[in-house]
């Protein structure tokens, strides 16, 4: 486990104390930060999503390569030459690559080396509302993860008024039910961030006002 906060928690975490006055800080940073590959940045236990971009690609088969991108449609599956079509719903990036090596060694190729590399993540984001500084949407970064502390502070942080210890997350179920939970998020803080919930496609943060 890191012994570190991540840049992205700990402007998270000044922006939720009230030490970084605005949403700029995280944007900026990553802004300004080196640009990586597509495979740098793509973390193996990413899960991947319909309408992100792939290349899969099989060393030294040029037939197969040849495909370049593929787009993961709204049922989860891809189409590859030689073995079709397939689900990618719930694999990881590391997993895919495992699935698809075995699915070309089964029947195609001896001992296949398989890369499967993101090359554009699907639009994802949440709606965080309330007492903070810049209300409104806010966007899964290029990793593809977000929590609550990332995403309130990329609203701009808690404004005087907010009251962290009550924030409520509403987020639709897969089968079309809606839950709502009462987070903590104060203490969230005063853990060093450890635990932040993450967060998925479409959640609904609302921060609410102190009751004076």
């Amino acid at each position: 486990m890191r012994s570190r906060l991540s840049p992205l928690v700990l402007a998270s975490l000044l922006a939720l104390g009230g030490l970084v006055p605005d949403t700029g800080f995280a944007a900026d940073k990553a802004a300004k930060a080196p640009a990586e590959s597509p495979r740098e940045s793509v973390p193996g236990d990413y899960v991947l999503q319909p309408m992100d971009v792939l290349r899969v690609q099989v060393f030294q088969e040029d037939d197969i390569n040849k495909q370049g991108e593929v787009s993961i449609s709204q049922e989860h599956t891809v189409f590859l030459p030689l073995i079709k079509t397939i689900s990618l719903k719930g694999k990881t990036v590391r997993q895919a690559e495992t699935m698809i090596r075995e699915l070309y060694d089964r029947d195609f190729l001896v001992n296949p080396q398989v890369s499967v590399i993101v090359l554009k993540y699907a639009e994802r984001s949440v709606n965080v509302i309330g007492a903070v500084n810049n209300a409104g949407r806010v966007q899964f970064p290029q990793e593809g993860r977000l929590n609550i502390l990332d995403a309130i502070s990329l609203a701009g942080g808690q404004n005087r008024l907010s009251d962290l210890k009550r924030v409520k997350l509403t987020r639709h179920t897969p089968n079309g039910d809606v839950s709502t939970q009462e987070i903590d998020v104060d203490a969230l803080m005063k853990r060093g961030g450890r635990d932040a919930v993450p967060l998925e496609k479409g959640d609904v943060i609302f921060v609410p006002e102190r009751i004076l």
